[in-house]
């Protein structure tokens, strides 16, 4: 028997199973929760709670700036943080493709740790599934998170108000330039990494700043102007933003235009849409920039009472164009 691969037993739900799970899974992540073994972990609760889930199939797995385990825990910490909860326990399941090393799994754990750790956040329950050669692509992770929202907070895409300024917490386009660089060998001058990152850090400094913002979303898969049209849908407004006021760094913009993308349409997995009251922006920019994932922040537009359900962005030139929600996959796999 091989022991530096994954075998099917390993997801049988005996011997290898449990020294897989107390090996390398409650090793890594221990906590009283998770420790106990249960078929669910139990907490006490008490007000306003955010639930969230989502898959993780990324290809390549390992990816500049980050894996599919900090991918993992950190999307679901910030699909959370952006309703302004506090991220508090995750789940973790992996669907395992039979062959995969022992030592990739190991990494990918450690990253999952090393993520769950800065985020604050505990892993208190789980589950391990092995497929035959063939049947899955590696590795897949599936998590799902539970936060608490503090009562006097109400965000939601469907809040933005006319007169509100809007503001993006950095650079657009980097983490789905990073995976298509990891995936076609593709080489820049200047090496592109993912802004993979959990943002609840980040978020709590804003919401001290301002506990009024009114809309807060990560523009992931469709990026910026997907997330954008998403909103102004929601919210039966129209949002204009300002081209030349938005962050993207010239090793990305230059990927961009060397393969017919727009980088406002690329995903991002450590940055945030922010849209509050025009009064606040200055404050809240300000916090937002003395934060390591805030140094970037803009202010790149406003929302608006013309054209409801309308993103609109202003050239250089000073011309209006119409900025459309993404029609097709641009780039599959990309979380």
């Amino acid at each position: 028997m091989d022991k530096t691969k994954i075998l099917l037993a390993h997801g049988s739900g005996g011997r290898l199973t449990h020294d897989l799970i107390s090996k390398y899974l409650v090793q890594s992540l221990s906590n009283p929760l998770l420790n106990k073994l249960d078929d669910a972990a139990i907490f006490k609760t008490g007000g306003n709670m955010a639930f969230t889930t989502d898959s993780y199939v990324v290809s390549p797995i390992f990816f500049p700036g980050g894996n599919i385990g900090k991918l993992a825990v950190c999307g679901t910490v910030n699909d959370l943080s952006v309703m302004g909860a506090v991220p508090k326990y995750l789940s973790l399941s992996f669907i395992i493709e039979e062959g995969l090393d022992i030592t990739v799994l190991e990494k990918i754990i450690q990253s999952i740790a090393a993520a769950a750790k800065e985020a604050g956040v505990e892993i208190v329950t789980g589950d391990t599934k092995v497929v035959n050669i063939g049947k899955a692509d590696k590795i897949f992770i599936n998590t799902a998170g539970v936060g608490f929202i503090p009562e006097e907070l109400d965000i939601s895409g469907s809040n933005a108000q006319p007169g509100d300024a809007v503001i993006v917490s950095g650079t657009m386009g980097d983490h789905g330039i990073a995976i298509m660089a990891q995936r076609e060998g593709l080489n820049f001058k200047i090496a592109v990494e993912s802004d993979c990152a959990p943002l609840n850090g980040l978020i709590a400094d804003m919401l001290k700043a301002c506990p009024r913002i009114h809309v807060m979303r990560d523009p992931t898969r469709g990026g910026l102007a997907t997330t954008l049209n998403e909103i102004a849908a929601q919210s039966q407004v129209g949002i204009e933003l300002d081209e030349e006021s938005i962050p993207v760094k010239p090793a990305v913009g230059g990927a961009c235009d060397a393969l017919g993308l727009d980088p406002l349409y690329v995903a991002n997995e450590g940055k945030l849409i922010a849209i509050l009251p025009e009064e606040f922006a200055p404050k809240v920019l300000s916090a937002m920039k003395a934060h390591p994932y805030g140094v970037d922040s803009a202010v790149i537009g406003r929302v608006t009472a013309k054209n409801p359900s309308r993103v609109s962005i202003r050239t250089p030139l000073g011309a209006l164009r119409i900025l459309d929600m993404q029609s097709g996959e641009l780039l599959p796999r990309i979380c």
